[in-house]
This record gives C-alpha cells, sequence and structure tokens, in this order.
C-alpha cells in the first residue's frame, strides 16, 4: 500500500481509494494487455481483517470517529466495488482476457467431534469464504450481513455498488496454500502458527521449524471444497514451506525436505483434477530466496535458489542452485508427469 494514500486517506477506508485504483488498473491493461492474459486485483484480500495496515494500509490512531473494526469491513468493501470495476475494465480492453480473486485458503478442520469445535471450525471457514462469495457471487452472503448487523457495523455503499458486484464478478479463482489449521473450544490446548494466524496443534501432522504444520491432503480437501462451492476455474499461486538450508563442505544444498513437500502437495493437486477439479495453474512461493513476510528473516527460505545474504543483510547476494531447483525443472518439463 503506498504510504501517502494510508497517510491522506486512511487507506482503503477512504472511497477515493475505488477510483484511484481503478485508474491504475487502467494504466496496467492498456501498456500490459497484449502481454497478459490472466488478471487477479487483491492479494489475500481477507487478510485485511488481520493485518489492516499492510493490506489496506489503515492507520489506527487515524479512525476517529469510528472503530478499527468498522474501518476494516469499510476497506473490504471498497476493495470489493474496486475490483468489480476494474474486472470491466479488464473485459472491455482486453478481448478474452480472465480477472480472479485471490484467497488465502485457510482450511480449518475441528479438533475434535464435539459440537464446539465442530462450530467454531464451520465459523471459521464461513469467514475465510465470505471475501470469495461476494467476487464470485456477486453479492452479500445471508449469514455475513447479519454477521455485520449483530456487530453493528453498517457500511456506506449505494445501490451501484449493489449492482456492479452483481454484473462483474470475478473468472476464476486463485489462492494460497500453505497448511490447515486446528478450531478448539479448549482455550488450553497448545497453539502453532501458520500462515499469519494461529491454530491448536495436531498430533498426526509434521511441524516446519516455525510450527506451521505439513498437510497435503489438506490441499486436496481445499480444490475438491472450493470447486464444489464456486465451480470456477481454480489456481494455486502461493505454496510452499519455510526452512533453514545449510550448504556442504562441496557447496551443495540438499533440500530433500522441500522436495519431498512439493511432491506430496502436486500428487494430491492431481487427484483432485482426476476428481473434477478445474485446476489450471500453479505457482509456488518463491523461485527464489527472499526475506520472509512472516518473521521478516532471510534464514526462512522457500526458493529453489539460494541467495547469500542473512537475517542482518550481510552476504554476498550470490545465488546458488538448490537441489529442488533440479527437481522442479524435471517437474516443469514433464507438466508435473515427473515427480521422481
Amino acid at each position: 500500500m503506498p504510504l501517502t494514500l494510508s497517510e491522506k486517506y486512511n487507506g482503503w477506508v477512504d472511497r477515493k481509494l475505488i477510483n484511484l485504483f481503478v485508474k491504475y488498473a487502467e494504466v496496467c491493461f492498456k501498456e500490459f494487455g497484449e502481454y497478459v492474459t490472466y488478471w487477479l486485483t487483491f492479494n489475500e484480500i481477507d487478510s485485511v481483517g488481520r493485518h489492516p495496515f499492510t493490506t489496506a494500509g489503515i492507520i489506527e490512531e487515524q479512525c476517529i470517529g469510528y472503530s478499527l473494526e468498522y474501518a476494516i469491513y469499510q476497506a473490504l468493501h471498497h476493495q470489493y466495488v474496486a475490483a468489480a470495476i476494474a474486472t470491466k475494465l479488464c473485459h472491455e480492453i482486453i478481448p478474452g482476457s480472465q480477472m480472479g480473486c485471490m484467497l488465502t485458503k485457510l482450511t480449518t478442520y475441528p479438533n475434535t467431534c464435539k459440537p464446539e469445535d465442530v462450530l467454531l471450525s464451520f465459523e471459521s471457514n464461513l469467514n475465510n469464504y465470505a471475501h470469495a462469495d461476494i467476487q464470485i457471487f456477486g453479492e452479500y452472503p445471508t449469514l455475513y450481513q447479519q454477521h455485520l448487523k449483530n456487530k453493528g457495523i453498517n457500511i456506506q455503499k449505494t445501490a451501484e455498488d449493489d449492482k456492479i458486484l452483481k454484473e462483474h464478478t470475478a473468472d476464476y479463482l486463485a489462492f494460497s496454500y500453505y497448511m490447515s489449521r486446528t478450531e478448539s473450544a479448549d482455550s488450553s490446548l497448545e497453539q502453532t502458527s501458520g500462515n499469519t494466524i494461529m491454530g491448536v496443534k495436531k498430533p498426526y501432522l509434521p511441524s516446519t521449524e516455525w510450527g506451521w504444520q505439513i498437510d497435503s491432503i489438506g490441499l486436496k480437501i481445499s480444490l475438491l471444497e472450493l470447486q464444489d462451492r464456486y465451480n470456477v476455474p481454480l489456481i494455486i499461486v502461493e505454496n510452499g514451506m519455510g526452512a533453514k538450508d545449510e550448504i556442504t563442505e562441496d557447496k551443495q544444498i540438499h533440500d530433500n525436505y522441500r522436495i519431498n513437500y512439493l511432491k506430496q502437495h502436486i500428487k494430491e493437486m492431481i487427484e483432485a483434477v482426476e476428481l473434477g477439479v478445474d485446476l489450471f495453474g500453479y505457482t509456488s512461493w518463491a523461485p527464489i530466496d527472499s526475506i520472509s513476510v512472516s518473521t521478516s528473516q532471510m534464514t526462512k527460505r522457500y526458493g529453489y535458489i539460494y541467495v547469500d545474504q542473512d537475517d542482518l543483510g550481510q552476504g554476498t547476494l550470490k545465488r546458488m542452485k538448490k537441489d529442488s531447483f533440479f527437481w522442479y525443472q524435471k517437474v516443469i518439463e514433464s507438466n508435473g508427469q515427473n515427480l521422481d
């Protein structure tokens, strides 16, 4: 989020950002439309509620006369409308183009079959879906509307907003998937971290060094759920595991743990497609080591290519191919058929 727009308008809380975003999108379409067919508007739009400043430029101290919670829901509404208008423009300017929306897929299980645990996980999944519901079905779900009413939140919107949401829905759903999570009514249970959100630790799954639980079957479950709910093409745009990579004496990086993670997830993708999921693409996070968004560390690495830099920013920045680079090269060449 451009800092100037945060300071001047308190980010997406101000309706003026709709037109600013649409103007930006129009420039992108005209400059790059001849090269780009698939577009998406907002990355992990649901994350506005988890980190409102980073995602939507909301500064809590500037929420004068209204609560931070109201600011979050109002900002989300403005993003939904901006996305719909951008979708309209994309289709008009670039014939045959496709515009998607993007969701952090936070697949949530109940910790036990206790009704209280099942209810918590059900509510968590509903809340996660709501953002895609609005952009794909073109309207606020009934339960989501009641949720806002129960909180006393009255979103400021126009009749034209409802019309544009309904008429210009997303063509496909993009989503990130790293791990699954678990909900429990028992607050004493051990918690573990995940993609910007915590959950109860599952005893059945291994974890990364940062506590993210590895659940490849959860990816297949997610694909089946999303296909059944939305019946639109799907693309996985983030998937991977953070790990500490060690350079051996012969200057190699043997990251079999990363290969195994990706291999298992791709296998589940293939099985989901065989069951009828319309999955048209996959991009992992990330091809090259970069500073981790979740921990601001360089030592939490995701890439196939090692970058010589430490957590303090020191290093030569020299690149080095890991074992996973050569493995994934074969995967790409075979379109996912060669996972050996």
